[in-house]
This record gives C-alpha cells, sequence and structure tokens, in this order.
C-alpha cells in the first residue's frame, strides 16, 4: 500500500522548543536577574523611570510584568505547536532533540535580548546597580551564544536519532 506521507511530514517540530526555550529563558531573565538578585528591571535605565522612587519603581514592576506576559505567551504558543504536532501524528522528539532546541532558544533570547535592550535601546544591563556595566552585558551575550552553539549540537544529534527512527514511505511497484 502506498502513502502520500514523506518522512519529512512526520518530524518532530522545531518550533515548539525553540519557543519554549525563548519563553523560558525571559522567565529566567526575569525572576532571576529582575526580581530575585534585583540587578535591573525592564526600564531601570530609563531617566524617567529610576528605581529609587516609588513611582519609577512601579513604572518598572509594570514594564517587568508586561515582559513575562511576552515570556508566557511564547510558552502558550510553544504547548499549542506541540499539542498541533501530536494531532498531526509526529514523531515524538527524543529528549536531546528537544533539549538542545530549548537550549537554542534561551540562547537566542538571551542574544536578541542583550543587543537590543542593552545595546541598541539602552534602557537596562544585566548590572544597572553597577558603574560600567559593559562587562556584564558582554558576559550575558557570550552566555547567550554559548547556549546556541551547545544547544544546536545537542539538537543535532537529537536529530539524527530521530531520523534514524523514521519509518522509511514505501511505494507501489
Amino acid at each position: 500500500m502506498a502513502t502520500s506521507e514523506t518522512p519529512a511530514d512526520r518530524r518532530p517540530t522545531r518550533a515548539a522548543g525553540l519557543l519554549y526555550g525563548i519563553g523560558l529563558g525571559g522567565f529566567v531573565d526575569g525572576i532571576v536577574l529582575h526580581q530575585l538578585l534585583q540587578w535591573h528591571h525592564m526600564v531601570s535605565h530609563v531617566d524617567d523611570t529610576p528605581t529609587t522612587t516609588v513611582a519609577g519603581l512601579e513604572a518598572n514592576t509594570f514594564a517587568d510584568g508586561l515582559f513575562h506576559v511576552l515570556a508566557w505567551l511564547c510558552v502558550v504558543a510553544a504547548s499549542v505547536l506541540t499539542v498541533r504536532a501530536w494531532q498531526q501524528g509526529r514523531l515524538a522528539p527524543t529528549w536531546s532533540f528537544h533539549l538542545g532546541l530549548v537550549l537554542a532558544g534561551w540562547g537566542l533570547f538571551n542574544v536578541v535580548e542583550g543587543l537590543v535592550d542593552h545595546q541598541l535601546l539602552g534602557v537596562h544591563h544585566v548590572r544597572d546597580d553597577l558603574g560600567a556595566p559593559l562587562s556584564w552585558d558582554l558576559g550575558f551575550l557570550a552566555a547567550g551564544a554559548l547556549l546556541v552553539v551547545v544547544g544546536w549540537l545537542v539538537h543535532r544529534r537529537g536529530a539524527r536519532d530521530v531520523a534514524r527512527a523514521q519509518p522509511r514511505t514505501t511505494t507501489p511497484r
């Protein structure tokens, strides 16, 4: 019996893993750096919103909340894509396939957030509580780049495992 389904139709989705990584990376940043360590807030380097005043702290807390909403929406989107993949009968990802994408997504979040918020817009730095924060910003970017590289290497190993596990399609004779 012939099937019109190609092996590519059954591969696990990559988008879900990347979105999980972006969203969870955002949560780690917001929870650890903004809330627990209180090194910075979303707009803590903007002159109108100093964290030394109640009004400035309120504005920063609100901006942090909006940031967390975006991180949450990434996780929700990843969950929707995961369920859709199951409904489409796609193969389940191996742990290395999925975890590699999560790490790469987290690193991608760090690189984009570090370049846009820290360098281009200058709305905050990794350590707004210190003078000369550039070294912390560069370390954040380097950590993000390392997560992307390590994540992609782990993912590639998992992708090879998935490819070996895929059933071959048959063609009529």
